[in-house]
């Protein structure tokens, strides 16, 4: 094999092997589903999984025992298109970042909001756009904890992409809920597009 074909062959694999790197964010903002709806249409979002976290019970369920757990979602995404600092900002914008009981029309802790920071990196863009909540909203109090990722468990099937499988009562319940109306009365026209 001639040096320049070796030359070549290394080249490629090695921008193959940058194309297939991604990274992975975990939020929990209120139903996964909307959650789901929100990032997946998102340029650089390679996946978006809705399970639980932040909780000590293994293998929590939906239909069972979920106790202590967040409902988020885990969010697989290409760096090279998206940074987490850009899905940061959608996030704030998908939440309401003063509701400590739940999010919109789902009340109860499993419904909270927090980020999930898996790396010192992550938490210091985490508290700078949390820092920057409290700067745009004065002296409301910002009720969205920061945590420590943890072991994310995803949820039944049938909870996956929710909203691709039942359209209308997915829209249904989200109008229901008010959950695009009190992001644009957060967030006006910043709020995070609705699919």
């Amino acid at each position: 094999m001639t040096s320049r074909l070796l030359l070549c062959l290394l080249l490629t694999s090695s921008v193959a092997a940058q194309a297939d790197e991604s990274a992975v964010a975990v939020f929990a903002g209120g139903c996964f589903w909307c959650m789901e709806s929100d990032f997946e249409p998102r340029d650089g979002v390679l996946d978006v999984v809705s399970g639980f976290t932040g909780g000590t019970l293994k293998n929590p369920t939906y239909a069972g025992d979920h106790t202590g757990h967040f409902e988020a979602v885990k969010i697989t995404y290409d760096p090279a298109i998206v940074s987490y600092d850009a899905l940061l900002h959608d996030f704030w914008r998908s939440i309401d970042p003063f509701d400590n009981s739940g999010q919109f029309c789902d009340k109860g802790f499993s419904y909270r909001s927090a980020i999930f920071v898996a790396t010192a990196e992550e938490r210091t863009l985490a508290e700078a756009s949390l820092a920057q909540v409290q700067q745009r909203f004065g002296d409301q109090a910002v009720a969205t904890e920061i945590r420590d990722a943890g072991q994310f468990w995803p949820v039944e099937e049938y909870h996956q992409d929710y909203y691709l499988k039942n359209p209308v009562r997915y829209k249904y319940y989200r109008w229901r809920c008010g959950r695009d109306q009190r992001l644009e009365q957060l967030w006006g026209s910043k709020a995070t597009p609705k699919s």
